[in-house]
């Protein structure tokens, strides 16, 4: 079936699925856009509710068409300007995919005491949550806790997760301590800019953990880090007092894993 007008409903539904969170949280449904993202979801088992595409994206990528096409029926052709319409991107590829929100809930039937997992408090730069995602799933984390903060559905975290979301369990609640009563088994651990606090190189696991990662500007608030029962910190030499949340959270689970 093809689709021709931006005014169609089916385009306007998509379309504020991509622009709102509270959209998606509402219709329990998220988009993907862009041949290897939809690619990697179908591999990882996630069946697409829709499926859009335009001609010269088929014809660019007949494998990944063919291969998302076997996991979704309901398939419609659209023009390019409906797709720039819809699109996160400057350069959109062509390929949206239309999904579920996933259930993330058997998180903690798998925490135990030698859990590795790397907490999020009020992280909000999709651009952040998406890199600690793939670079957690990368260094064979357990799972991630998420506290407030940046939609994991947002298009960009999702860019930015490159597939990583798919593959590592994450739970998320208004409050990191709301998750952190699920699983009184691990070290909570602080990372903060504060030259007091136990070099990250020094500090050696003996149980499980949960390493949490603060807000961009703000830091860990309060609440959560009267929770952490360790602080440590990233040593520098430069004159720089912090680091960006992505690559200090990149330092903390290599050093970690």
């Amino acid at each position: 079936m093809k689709i021709q007008s931006k005014n169609n409903d089916k385009i306007k539904h998509i379309s504020k699925l991509v622009l709102s969170s509270s959209y998606r949280r509402e219709m329990g449904l998220f988009v993907l856009e862009g041949a290897r993202l939809c690619v990697d979801a179908v591999r990882s088992d996630i069946s697409p509710d829709e499926f859009y595409y335009t001609y010269e994206a088929k014809e660019k990528y007949a494998a990944e068409f063919d291969e998302i096409s076997e996991k979704c029926e309901n398939i419609y052709e659209i023009d390019k300007d409906i797709a720039a319409k819809i699109s996160d991107t400057k350069s959109p590829q062509g390929f949206f995919t239309v999904n579920k929100a996933l259930d993330k809930s058997i998180l903690f039937d798998k925490i135990n005491n030698k859990s590795k997992l790397v907490a999020l408090d009020n992280v909000q730069n999709p651009d952040n949550l998406g890199a600690i995602t793939r670079t957690a799933e990368a260094l064979g984390y357990d799972g991630m806790l998420i506290g407030s903060g940046c939609d994991i559905y947002n298009p960009k975290a999702l860019r930015a997760s490159m597939g990583a979301f798919f593959r590592l369990n994450i739970a998320r609640a208004e409050s990191l301590n709301e998750l952190f009563d699920l699983c009184p088994d691990v070290d909570i651990i602080a990372t903060v800019p504060d030259s007091d606090a136990l070099s990250i190189t020094d500090y050696i696991p003996d149980k499980g953990f949960a390493v949490v990662i603060g807000n961009e500007g703000n830091g860990i608030s309060d609440d959560v880090l009267k929770r952490c029962n360790v602080k440590t910190t990233i040593k520098m030499k430069g004159r720089a007092e912090s680091l960006n949340a992505a690559a200090a959270a990149a330092i903390v689970l290599w050093e970690l894993s």
